[in-house]
């Protein structure tokens, strides 16, 4: 028989000092971010002046769709970081 007065520890979930992992994965996520964000930019810019036509040529839209694409991939990662459990 056990003691009455002592319960048992709850069991360990394994996942202890997530708070460095947690920032370390909101900065990547950050600097995910920035080559959609110059690309949105370049696109404002370009479409405001439109040099003979520059945004029609489909490598530099292909380009820009990698671009927003890596910083979709950013938004993803600091969504699943926020939501980690510390």
């Amino acid at each position: 028989m056990s003691d009455p007065g002592i319960e048992p520890s709850p069991p360990r979930s394994g996942q202890g000092g997530g708070g460095a992992l947690t920032v370390l994965l909101i900065l990547v996520g950050i600097v995910l971010l920035l080559p959609g964000l110059c690309s949105l930019a370049a696109i404002v810019i370009l479409s405001a002046i439109d040099l003979k036509g520059v945004l029609s040529d489909p490598s530099l839209m292909l380009l820009w769709l990698v671009c927003i694409g890596v910083s979709i991939g950013g938004i993803l990662l600091i969504r699943h970081a926020a939501r980690r459990p510390s």
